[in-house]
């Protein structure tokens, strides 16, 4: 059985290759193991495997961060692999930066409307609210 200072160098040796177990990623990353596999299941990583064991490099690292990143921007899996399937076939990047443009100008333009409607809501929540307190104040 490794001792802990040999696992500690092994995996300052993979770290200095580029090479990530699925735990260390997800640890890294502060998300669950669970969470990069169902991204796998998804065809949006395909890390190598050695065996059973998954083996992410750096590229899959950098796909992981792209795929969070759409997520909290609020880009559907769809989306996020749409643009990412695009980085291979497209050395320019000039389809994949066409393709981002049009996505971002859709989620601003949904996320204006949906500031709008909030603002609306808000402004007439408040409304009731005065009209509430006010209807409670009289004697």
């Amino acid at each position: 059985m490794p001792s802990e200072k040999n696992k500690k160098s092994q995996k300052a040796d993979a770290d200095a290759e580029g090479l990530y177990s699925i735990t260390d990623l997800a640890g890294e990353l502060g998300i669950s193991t669970r969470t990069i596999r169902f991204y796998e299941s998804k065809k949006l990583l395909s890390p190598d495997r050695v065996g059973n064991t998954r083996i992410f490099r750096r590229r899959d690292r950098a796909r992981l961060l792209l795929i969070l990143r759409g997520k909290r921007l609020g880009f559907s899996l769809r989306d996020i692999s749409e643009y990412l399937s695009l980085y291979n076939t497209d050395e320019t990047q000039a389809h994949q930066m066409a393709l981002l443009r049009t996505k971002v100008d859709e989620r601003l333009a949904l996320l204006e409307s949906q500031m709008q409607d909030l603002q609306t809501t808000i402004a007439e929540l408040n409304e009731i609210r005065e009209l509430t307190q006010a209807s409670t104040q009289k004697p």
